[in-house]
């Protein structure tokens, strides 16, 4: 093995706190039929490298045990049947594993070109969030033009994309955060208006701002006992999507307050779902989003801060403090 097949990687050397991450060197990798090799720019961090550092969410069987689930970066090389990419396209792309480290490999069909007028560091934000929010908000909740979305966590990676999607699509949003700074942040990207759901009854808000009616869509990234409360919050009709348990994993409710409103609750992960299932998705997005991105006028990319591989601890010291607002990145 020489030094031109070595790539930097970060790697996580036991479970536990953000120390444990380190800077290793291992092979490159090569790409396997349908499959490309990115030369990686930049990466995204998500909460899921967090659980996986700390040992509560491995990845799916064969992926890489390195973190990292969003990158962005040229095509460095392409393995057998792929014609949709070249050596030199500039891409993004959704990884089951694999992300922090200089060179990783994608299933074709999760691979998207990065948006006219974006860079690396700013299409690093886009896979993990737009993949999970597109699924789950629109595509199964069927948010619509003229309906009110409830979004927890709104300065979160997929709060701040759940808000700048609505408010692209025609619909009306309202925010929860943990400040009064987190809740003022919401506001420039979207937010029609705010709750600090740590001085406020965000339920009683809700319904409030929404003249008792409430909310079509409840984006829920809490669970827990947060989910009484977000049906509490939904109009008739109204749908819940369910996407972390940051609250816990255990959730009492009452039936009959679901059956009153004839509600609906959806639960989704996008991690374990097969290259096939995300290239739908994939596509769809190419679609229905994609041409939106490069005019910036709702949607446009939130980077909180930008750190090297070798700061990856510091980088999930941030996330773990959740002080960042947008999305963390890092980079080679």
């Amino acid at each position: 093995m020489t030094t031109q097949n070595l790539m930097n990687v970060v790697e996580i050397t036991r479970f536990g706190p953000p120390d444990v991450l380190a800077l290793r060197q291992r092979e490159i990798p090569a790409p396997k039929d349908g499959e490309v090799l990115i030369k990686v720019e930049a990466a995204g961090v998500s909460r899921p490298d967090v659980l996986q550092r700390r040992g509560h969410y491995p990845p799916p069987t064969g992926s890489s045990d390195l973190p990292g689930l969003e990158v962005a970066g040229i095509v460095a090389a392409c393995g057998a049947g792929v014609s949709a990419y070249k050596v030199g396209d500039p891409v993004c792309a959704l990884l089951a594993s694999g992300g922090y480290a200089d060179f990783c490999v994608a299933p074709v069909g999760q691979v998207l070109p990065i948006p006219a007028g974006w860079s690396a560091q700013e299409a690093a934000t886009l896979p993990e969030n737009i993949f999970t929010v597109w699924e789950n908000v629109f595509r199964r909740a069927k948010l619509q033009a003229g309906e009110t979305i409830l979004i927890q966590g709104g300065t979160s990676g997929i709060g701040s994309t759940g808000i700048m999607l609505a408010r692209e699509f025609g619909a009306t949003v309202i925010a929860t955060a943990g400040t009064d700074e987190k809740c003022q942040a919401c506001i420039p990207i979207g937010a029609n208006a705010t709750i600090n759901y740590k001085t406020q009854d965000f339920v009683a808000e809700t319904l409030r701002l929404t003249g008792q009616r409430g909310v079509d869509v409840v984006l829920d990234i809490v669970g827990g006992g947060y989910v009484q409360r977000s049906i509490n919050c939904i109009a008739i009709d109204g749908r819940i999507s369910l996407l972390a348990i940051q609250g816990g994993d255990e959730a009492t409710f009452a039936v009959s307050s679901l059956i009153k409103k004839r509600g609906t609750v959806l639960a989704s992960n996008m991690r374990p779902r097969s290259p096939a299932e995300k290239g739908v998705i994939a596509e769809d997005l190419r679609r229905q989003v994609w041409p939106r991105l490069s005019n910036r006028t709702n949607f446009r990319p939130i980077i909180d801060r930008v750190f090297k591989f070798g700061e990856a601890p510091q980088a999930h010291e941030r996330m773990e403090r959740g002080e960042h607002v947008g999305k963390i990145v890092l980079v080679p």
